[in-house]
């Protein structure tokens, strides 16, 4: 249902879900399922809420309702309750997109500012296939910008699109020589307008939650065991300094990236900076445990205590 500026999901097709009774069958859970689906947009983290659902269609002999599936089930009908309003945006403007990540499913929302507001104006979600859930966290990020491209493209190729990330997204898909499949998803975005925006304070507390639950789900899908690898090299010349940095999965894939610095620095500083800016950036690609290599000797005695360091400059970096 589409008002001058809002779209309002239909009543009867909340009410066609509120009303039904747990799926005893394959038939009822598939019919339960589609029923879903056709409130999809209006759902945040849709797929999160039912994967449940999902996960008994796909037994194909054998049909189970499960506590769980009861509880997903209950939740669903206590969200659908309170449905949000969906904004329509004005011709040309820009929107702005959220592209957090589950460990089992990719989610984004898209929305519209007004006043200090922020509008959602479309959910997406998408379940994880098997390979694909054994992506890295920055290539589930990518791969969920990509699954909405697609799914909203109408929107995108009518708008400019803002993608608030805290993640180097800008760069793994700007340097994808390491994945074919980064190469395939960078072509395929090319076409549209896309920048990357540092994610800024969420006021809208449906946003909040939103982006908050599936941050801690990130968080979560990042094994304590698993040992990602950094290796930084910073240089200083005549024409400025900068840092080359591979990130290491383990999964054994290397993420490459080249950083040029606004600013000038010797190269002991340059060094300090590299090795700052690739564990900001192995942090916020997933890593939890990292191990860190530098070329600089210099930098990894001062950091392991081996050296003094004497100069004010350095001094900070050991903070």
């Amino acid at each position: 249902m589409v008002t001058q500026r809002e779209i309002e999901a239909n009543p009867l097709k909340i009410k066609a879900i509120i009303d039904m009774k747990s799926p005893t069958c394959l038939s009822e859970a598939q019919r339960l399922t589609g029923r879903i689906a056709a409130l999809s947009r209006f759902i945040s983290k849709s797929v999160e809420k039912n994967l449940s659902f999902f996960k008994t269609l796909r037994k194909a002999k054998t049909f189970e309702w499960g506590t769980l599936c009861q509880l997903a089930f209950e939740e669903l009908k206590a969200y659908l309750s309170r449905l949000p309003l969906l904004v329509k945006p004005s011709p040309g403007e820009t929107l702005y997109l959220y592209v957090p990540i589950a460990p089992q499913a990719v989610s984004s929302v898209l929305i519209r500012e007004e006043d200090g507001k922020q509008l959602p104006i479309y959910y997406v979600s998408e379940v994880l296939s098997g390979a694909e859930g054994r992506y890295t966290p920055i290539e589930k990020m990518a791969l969920a910008l990509v699954v909405t491209a697609r799914r909203l493209r109408p929107y995108f190729l009518s708008h400019p699109v803002g993608v608030k990330t805290n993640t180097p997204l800008k760069q793994t898909l700007g340097k994808p020589d390491t994945s074919g499949r980064l190469v395939k998803w960078a072509v395929e975005l090319s076409e549209y307008d896309i920048s990357y925006l540092p994610r800024t304070t969420i006021k809208a507390q449906a946003l909040a939650d939103f982006i908050s639950e599936m941050t801690e789900m990130t968080i979560k899908d990042a094994s304590q065991d698993q040992k990602w690898l950094l290796h930084v090299d910073g240089s200083s010349t005549a024409q400025g300094s900068g840092a080359d940095i591979v990130i290491t999965t383990p999964q054994g894939e290397d993420l490459e990236f080249a950083i040029k610095f606004g600013l000038k620095a010797s190269n002991n500083k340059a060094e300090y900076e590299a090795l700052v800016i690739g564990m900001r950036m192995a942090h916020e690609t997933g890593a939890r445990h990292l191990l860190a290599y530098s070329d600089s000797q210099l930098v990894v005695e001062q950091v392991e205590g081996t050296y003094e360091a004497k100069e004010e400059s350095m001094i900070q970096y050991l903070q």
